[in-house]
C-alpha cells in the first residue's frame, strides 16, 4: 500500500521537486491573460490605461468646433474645445486558481489546462456582466452600478455621487448639460423625444416584450443626437419575441451562408449576430436581463474602460496537496457617451 508519507509524489510541500516546475510553466501560461481581448470590451469600450489607483479622472472632447467663413488672408476666430471630465472608480478583482498534486502527476489528465480555461471563462463572464449591468442600469454592490429606470432624471445620472457608473439620457434630458444640438433640434425638441430609458409600446407585462415601434423610436432618439444605430443587444427571451415578430434577413451575402447552412451556424457562433432588423445587427447575450433590451451605435463606444493593471499572477501555496496561483486585475468603467444607446423596458 502506498501512502502520502512514503511516496509524496513529484510535488512536495517544500516546493522543491520536479512537479513544482510545472507550476511555473502554468504561471507563465497565465500571463497570456494580459493580452486577452474580451469581446464585450471591443464592442462597448474606449480603452484607457493609467498608473494611478483608486478614482481616476479622464478628460475627452465633445463635438464642439465649427467651420466658419472668412475673408481671404484673414484669420478665423479662435475656438476652444468643449471638454468633459468624468471620474471612474477603479477597483481590484481577483480569482485564485488551484491544481491538485495528484492531477499534476497524472499524464492522462491536465487539470492545469482545465483550470486555466475555466479561469479565462470566469474573467470573461465577470467583465461581460459588469458591462451589461452598467449599460442596462442594473444595481450591483460588487460592481458599484446603480439602478436606472424610465423615471430616472438626467440630472441624477450626471451626478457622480448618485450614479458613479454613468448612464444614458434619463427623463427630462433637457435639464442636463450633456445635450448637443444637431440640425434644427433644440434642447426642448430633444426633450420631447423622451428618455433613452423607456417602456416598450407593447401592452401587458410579459418579459421579453419588444415591438418594431421600439426599434424605430430608439433610432430616432439616437439619430437626433448625431448617432447612427447599428446594433440591437437583447436577451434570449427578446430573441424569441423577435423570431415570432418578424423574419430576419441573413447578415451574410453569399448563397453558401444561407440560413440553416453550416457556414451560417459557424458565423453566428463566432460573432453572436443572429440576424438583422431594419439594417441593425441583432446580437443575443445571456447576461442581458429578460426585461430589458438595448439599441446602440457601436461605432461610438459608450463606455470608458480604464485599466489600472492587467491580469497579473502571483504564486500561492494554499495548502497541503494544492498548488495554485492568485490572479488579480484592477479596472473601472463608466458610461461617457449617453447618446450612443437606448434601453427598452418590458412593461
Amino acid at each position: 500500500m502506498v501512502n502520502a508519507s512514503s511516496n509524496p509524489g513529484l510535488a512536495t510541500s517544500t516546493l522543491s521537486s520536479v512537479a513544482n516546475r510545472v507550476l511555473i510553466d502554468y504561471k507563465d501560461a497565465i500571463q497570456d491573460y494580459k493580452v486577452t481581448d474580451m469581446p464585450v470590451v471591443q464592442m462597448f469600450a474606449e480603452r484607457f490605461t493609467t498608473d494611478t489607483g483608486g478614482d481616476v479622472d479622464i478628460t475627452f472632447a465633445k463635438p464642439s468646433m465649427g467651420l466658419e467663413q472668412i475673408e481671404e488672408g484673414s484669420t478665423p476666430s479662435f475656438q476652444h474645445t468643449d471638454l468633459r471630465n468624468e471620474r471612474i472608480s477603479v477597483k481590484e478583482y481577483g480569482i485564485a486558481v488551484g491544481v491538485t498534486r495528484r492531477m499534476m502527476e497524472d499524464s492522462r489528465f491536465s487539470e492545469m489546462e482545465l483550470a486555466l480555461n475555466e479561469a479565462r471563462r470566469a474573467v470573461q463572464r465577470h467583465i461581460t456582466k459588469h458591462f451589461v449591468y452598467a449599460v442596462f442600469g442594473i444595481a450591483d454592490t460588487t460592481f458599484g452600478t446603480t439602478a436606472k429606470t424610465v423615471s430616472t432624471n438626467e440630472t441624477d445620472i450626471e451626478t457622480f455621487a448618485t450614479h458613479p457608473d454613468g448612464g444614458f439620457y434619463g427623463a427630462s434630458p433637457s435639464s442636463g448639460s450633456r445635450l448637443y444640438e444637431y440640425g434644427n433640434y433644440s434642447t426642448s425638441d430633444l426633450n420631447s423625444l423622451g428618455s433613452h430609458y423607456f417602456n416598450s409600446s407593447t401592452s401587458g407585462t410579459a418579459d421579453g416584450e419588444l415591438a418594431l415601434d421600439d426599434i424605430t423610436k430608439s433610432i430616432e432618439l439616437m439619430s437626433a443626437k448625431g448617432m447612427t444605430a447599428d446594433t440591437i443587444l437583447c436577451s434570449p427571451t427578446h430573441y424569441k419575441t423577435l423570431l415570432n415578430l418578424a423574419d430576419f434577413t441573413a447578415p451574410f451575402g453569399s448563397t453558401d451562408s444561407a440560413k440553416g447552412g453550416i457556414d451560417y451556424v459557424n458565423d453566428v457562433s463566432n460573432d453572436g449576430i443572429v440576424g438583422q432588423l431594419y439594417g441593425l445587427n441583432v446580437v443575443v447575450n445571456p447576461f442581458v436581463p429578460k426585461d430589458r433590451a438595448g439599441v446602440f451605435d457601436m461605432k461610438v463606444k459608450p463606455v470608458a474602460y480604464v485599466e489600472r493593471r492587467g491580469l497579473t499572477v502571483e504564486e500561492a501555496n494554499p495548502g497541503f496537496g494544492i498548488m495554485g496561483s492568485y490572479m488579480s486585475m484592477r479596472y473601472g468603467l463608466k458610461i461617457i457617451r449617453p447618446e450612443a444607446g437606448a434601453i427598452i423596458f418590458s412593461a
